[in-house]
């Protein structure tokens, strides 16, 4: 027998004009013209997908910073081993940042950047022999300033910038840590015991470590208020840490501010995307208002991206964006 065939003929069709379409003409990217500055570069984007989502973040930067909202940055430690420590430093010092967090290892590289100009060593060699990890002067240095931290009542990022004060330093300019300090922004650290290389030096010291970074998610924690109605919190390469320490200090406002802050913006920027930053940055934060973005892509790109965009944004009063 002749297989069955669908008569075409009585298909029904729909008017063009009917149809739902996802590009209009409008939103298509331009090409270079005569002007060829960055603000240009921006305007020529496609409206579109992540395109519009970028141009979205850096405008809720530009306008949390305008309106004296909460710009909080947290930081795995990728972010330092790709170089951009100047970029981030540049938006503490330009008063874009109000809380600078990090895990532990970003702090360790921030320190060994700072202090001899150089970090982020060759794992698997190191794993052969047992020194992976065991520089000793990282190892003391770090754990005498948690120490001393303890007896200030310091948290750890105050901790490690007091402590890098004290030292003579390669390069001071590369140190975010130190940088927030002086410019007087909260700068936190969120250690994992056993996960840092430090905490298995013979200086560790658990009560130390414990209680310099609990003050520091105390810390975080009376910042977020701040995000309240237009802030906005970016996570760039942590992809457990920080989220779980965010979501526990956000309960935490929540509980004792009466459900606030809501309404704010997050993001999470990275190579790849992880279920922890999506969930607990991108997410669940912003259920009760607010916009979440996840932006992937390399660090060493992005991160100047958006840095420039959100400078070139407020330069303009966001004209022309």
């Amino acid at each position: 027998m002749t297989p069955a065939e669908a008569d075409l003929s009585a298909v029904r069709t729909v008017p063009i004009a009917q149809r739902a379409n996802k590009l209009r003409a409008e939103e298509c990217a331009s090409p270079p013209g005569e002007d060829h500055s960055f603000g240009a570069f921006l305007r020529s984007l496609p409206d579109v997908l992540v395109a519009r989502d970028f141009l979205r973040l850096a405008a809720a930067i530009a306008g949390a910073a305008s309106s004296k909202r909460a710009v909080v940055i947290m930081l795995g430690g990728h972010v330092i081993k790709t170089g951009l420590s100047p970029i981030i430093i540049d938006l503490i010092r330009q008063g874009i940042v109000t809380h600078l967090a990090m895990n532990g290892a970003a702090a360790i590289h921030d320190y060994e950047v700072a202090r001899w100009g150089g970090t982020s060593e060759d794992v698997a060699l190191g794993l052969r022999d047992g020194t992976f990890g065991m520089a000793e002067e990282t190892g003391r240095e770090m754990n005498d300033a948690f120490r001393l931290g303890l007896s200030q009542r310091w948290g750890m990022g105050e901790s490690v910038a007091r402590g890098l004060e004290l030292r003579e330093l390669a390069y001071p300019d590369l140190s975010m840590l130190l940088a927030a300090h002086r410019a007087g922004v909260p700068a936190t650290v969120h250690a994992a015991i056993g996960a840092e290389i430090i905490h298995q030096h013979p200086t560790a010291d658990g009560a130390a470590i414990g209680e310099t970074s609990h003050r520091d998610f105390r810390r975080l924690a009376a910042s977020l208020p701040a995000l309240h109605d237009g802030g906005v919190v970016l996570n760039l390469g942590s992809a457990v840490v920080m989220p779980e320490v965010f979501l526990k200090a956000l309960t935490i406002a929540r509980n004792i501010g009466g459900g606030k802050p809501t309404t704010f913006t997050t993001c999470d920027m990275d190579m790849v995307r992880h279920y922890r930053p999506r969930v607990n940055v991108v997410q669940r934060p912003i259920l009760e208002g607010g916009e979440g973005f996840e932006i992937t892509g390399h660090h060493e790109i992005m991160v100047p991206l958006l840095s420039w965009a959100v400078r070139e944004m407020l330069a303009n009063n966001h004209a022309g964006f």
